[in-house]
């Protein structure tokens, strides 16, 4: 794999982040992302209770500088489609807004909703590698992976053994990221499921 986001998030060692979600009565909600190792905070994610908009999250990096605006595709068409969309965008050095990835959610409405994968794609035209990725597993229960169209893994949420130990929570966790694959997509396709399963980010 190669840069979606930005190269900075492109590491030649597999990454172990660990996400904690924000009290969405003290901070406004959403979560924060640190390095397993430093510890240091590497993203941080605003949703709904500190942007104040429904459908839409922000990824920042460590500083608080803004990486993708991530919105849900509104419209009547939207509505009536068994998929639904979400879009991450990034800017560009003028400040323009730049498609980055799409996620496609099933829709609750449709009769086939169990049977349909949620499924992201690279919207990138200067993304030259895989393309094509889905969610296997299940979110909610911090057991899920992100896996391409050849059946490979290359993020993975589980987890933290010793959190679970003293009290079972899903507030805490931790997300595995193979060598060489953007962090800031991963966790920008995290960040959506995060609202889809009425996580921190959502009101």
């Amino acid at each position: 794999m190669a840069v979606v986001v930005s190269k900075v998030y492109c590491s030649n060692s597999e990454v172990v982040l660990v996400v904690r979600s924000r009290p969405p009565v003290v901070n406004g909600g959403g979560f924060i992302v640190t390095n397993n190792y430093t510890q240091n905070v590497v993203f941080k994610v605003d949703g709904c209770g500190i942007l104040g908009k429904k459908n839409e999250v922000i990824l920042k990096d460590g500083d608080g500088h803004d990486l993708l605006l991530i919105r849900k595709k509104g419209g009547v068409i939207e509505a009536l489609s068994m998929q639904k969309k979400w879009r991450g965008y990034s800017k560009d050095f003028e400040g323009c807004e730049k498609l980055v990835f799409c996620l496609k959610e099933p829709n609750n409405n449709s009769c086939f909703f169990k049977k349909m994968p949620i499924k992201v794609s690279i919207e990138s035209n200067d993304y030259k590698n895989q393309k094509n990725f889905q969610i296997a597993g299940c979110f909610p229960d911090r057991a899920c992976s992100i896996v391409d169209s050849n059946g490979n893994v290359i993020a993975k949420v589980g987890s933290r053994k010793e959190v679970q130990q003293v009290m079972p929570s899903k507030e805490v966790y931790i997300v595995t990221i193979k060598a060489g694959v953007d962090q800031a997509f991963v966790i920008g396709v995290i960040a959506i499921l995060d609202y889809l399963y009425d996580g921190s980010t959502k009101c």
